[in-house]
């Protein structure tokens, strides 16, 4: 374990991740190391800590800082800290000003080179449902004061000299157009750490380096967020994508029965494929920061065998154990045992299964690459036609499978689309459809994206899913949808089309978003006016059909009706009606009937996304957080 750098007990305030979370205020000791800031249950008259209760990860952590007490506060709580990580603020109360003073300090000397800070910070709580110091009602809503990750506010003219503007706060009038985290301006801490490659990569461009996979290399910048220079055991230097590498030492990826995300779905199907007893691997759970193990057991002269999930649970002392009551100090440990012993389980572990030939997705083709030579795509066949034009499947450079859109003359607003195309390289999430880069030296204009071979969401559900889908199959694509879109939002990106149509199905089963905020750039009137038969009427709220007035609530509405078309297997929303029929009913009141494969909690989370009030409607990341529970409780 790690050595701790303070330890004290304050008082920690309820996080309420859910709506329906009681708010109360508990002492909890909080230990402070280079990794995290953990909370415990604690004996108070032997000053002895007992169970973690929470931690949260130092590199998540994305602002420190003072909060200012309510009115009438008692005085245990005048001394007010958050730290606000993605799942929202956590409010800590320490005892005077100079414990505040010593922990904030020394909390940002720790988080100072993190990535993805924010800009701007609430100074005051959020209570009620309203922030109590700019009085607005979403949770997720940007800060209201300027925050600086080393001394407090910026100065006027910092803010001046730094050449970057602070980004407005958002309102759902006007939608700001994004930019993807900024790297740090100074050295990362982690410069210079050792690092381990899980997959192979092979040099996109001259300034690529070769991975190979399992081989160490010392990391010598990350000022981009996706590609690091690095440098391997020969001298030799280069770019590398950052998700195709771990720290050395460090996390599960180090081990090849560790499938990331990876669900139940794909983890029984690839099992199935492998189709030994005794084939298993360890993937997360549906519950965050949790582990499952999955394990295929086949019988005598069984051809097919059965898949069993085994949650990894911990002890109130933070050990790890399975079936049955084998304590471990680490994940690994535990799977050293139960490869040589079953100990409860249907079987004990005998074959690593591992997905680690699939690579993920990079942030374009090479680093600095985002100007494709067509000379260097090779056209295959055609999958389709889009609002844009034709799409295409192709290889680049003969060897890497890509989709390429053809964009008809006319049909886009190019310029102003090939400036955002700079931006939207930089997103990048195992839920959105890579864009690897643009071909703008000729027209027609070329989009080279990733290619997913399942095809688009709408007609997997037609014709490539099994006419028995299981409730976790149909949860899951949900679930993959509602975390590509939090994404999205946490990056301020309205998609303004979402619909099954634009989500892609990769081979491994996986969704992804596609075609986020193409929609701007549409020159077809009938498109853009909500009274053209070419616009998505059937997916989109009253306030868009009523005043063509977007948001990410727009966004959450039209992931409601998604999330229709997926437990309908694809079905048309409001089959019956025509566009004038839906505009007049839907605000009215029209809501869609639940579908029968959906049950009680589903279509709740359902009819959430289609309230009158947009601002009543959930984030996505609740959204997210939601489905997560109900897939929980399946497995």
């Amino acid at each position: 374990m790690s050595e701790s750098v303070l330890e004290e007990i304050f008082i920690k305030r309820s996080q309420q991740k859910k709506k329906t979370s009681p708010l109360n205020y508990k002492e909890r000791w909080f230990v402070l190391t280079q990794e995290k800031i953990a909370y415990y249950d604690f004996d108070a008259d032997k000053r002895k800590r007992k169970g973690m209760r929470g931690s949260v990860d130092m590199e998540k952590i994305k602002c420190v800082e003072t909060v200012q007490p309510e009115p009438n506060s008692p005085q245990e709580r005048m001394y007010a800290f958050q730290i606000i990580y993605d799942e929202g603020p956590l409010y800590i109360f320490a005892k005077n000003e100079d414990v505040r003073a010593q922990w904030i300090k020394k909390l940002k000397e720790i988080v100072c080179y993190n990535k993805d800070f924010m800009q701007k910070y609430h100074p005051c709580f959020w209570a009620d449902g309203i922030w109590l110091c700019c009085k607005q009602e979403v949770k997720q809503a940007m800060g209201c004061k300027v925050w600086d990750s080393k001394n407090g506010f910026r100065s006027k003219a910092s803010q001046r000299g730094s050449g970057k503007p602070l980004p407005p706060t958002p309102t759902e009038e006007k939608t700001v157009r994004p930019l993807p985290p900024q790297p740090p301006e100074t050295p990362s801490p982690s410069a210079g750490m050792t690092v381990i490659a899980e997959y192979n990569y092979a040099p996109m461009t001259s300034q690529d380096l070769e991975l190979k996979k399992d081989e160490e290399y010392t990391i010598l910048e990350m000022t981009d967020h996706n590609w690091w220079k690095a440098r391997d055991k020969y001298g030799s230097e280069g770019y590398i994508p950052c998700n195709y590498v771990v720290e050395a030492e460090n996390g599960l990826e180090r081990f090849d029965w560790y499938s990331k995300n990876m669900n139940r779905s794909q983890a029984e199907k690839l099992l199935k494929t492998e189709n030994k007893d005794g084939g298993f691997l360890v993937r997360d759970s549906s519950k965050a920061g949790k582990y499952t193990v999955s394990l295929l057991s086949k019988g005598v002269g069984d051809t097919g065998g059965i898949c069993k999930h085994y949650n990894i649970c911990t002890t109130a002392q933070s050990q790890y154990y399975l079936a049955e009551r084998h304590f471990f100090s680490t994940i690994p440990e535990l799977i050293n045992y139960h490869q040589h012993n079953a100990a409860g389980m249907v079987s004990r572990l005998k074959y690593i299964v591992s997905n680690r030939a699939l690579h993920p997705s990079t942030a374009g083709l090479g680093y600095g690459l985002w100007e494709i030579n067509p000379r260097n795509l090779t056209f295959i066949k055609e999958l389709g036609t889009g609002q844009f034009g034709v799409v295409k499947y192709g290889k680049w450079q003969g060897k890497h499978d890509v989709a390429i859109k053809m964009i008809k003359e006319g049909s886009m607003s190019e310029d102003d689309f090939i400036e955002e195309a700079k931006i939207m390289m930089k997103l990048r999430h195992e839920n959105l459809v890579q864009l690897y880069g643009v071909c703008t030296k000729q027209r027609p204009i070329y989009i080279v994206t990733e290619f997913l071979s399942n095809g688009c969401l709408q007609m997997y559900l037609r014709e490539g899913l099994t006419q028995h889908p299981t409730a976790v199959q149909l949860l899951e694509m949900c679930k993959d949808v509602s975390e590509g879109m939090a994404y999205l939002e946490s990056q301020q990106y309205i998609h303004r089309d979402l619909a099954a149509r634009n989500c892609l199905v990769d081979g491994n089963g996986t969704v992804k978003v596609t075609d986020f905020g193409l929609s701007r750039y549409v020159l077809d009137d009938e498109y853009t006016s909500s009274a053209g038969s070419k616009f998505p009427v059937r997916w989109s709220p009253p306030e868009v059909l009523l005043y063509c007035k977007f948001s990410s609530k727009s966004d959450i509405w039209a992931y409601g009706i998604l999330l229709w078309e997926v437990y309908t297997l694809g079905r048309l929303p409001y089959e019956r009606l025509n566009n004038n029929e839906i505009v007049d009913q839907v605000t009215r009141g029209l809501r869609l009937f639940r579908p029968q494969l959906a049950n009680d909690k589903v279509y709740s989370i359902m009819s959430s996304c289609w309230l009158d009030k947009a601002d009543e409607r959930p984030t996505f990341q609740e959204l997210a957080l939601s489905i997560q529970d109900v897939l929980y409780e399946l497995q």
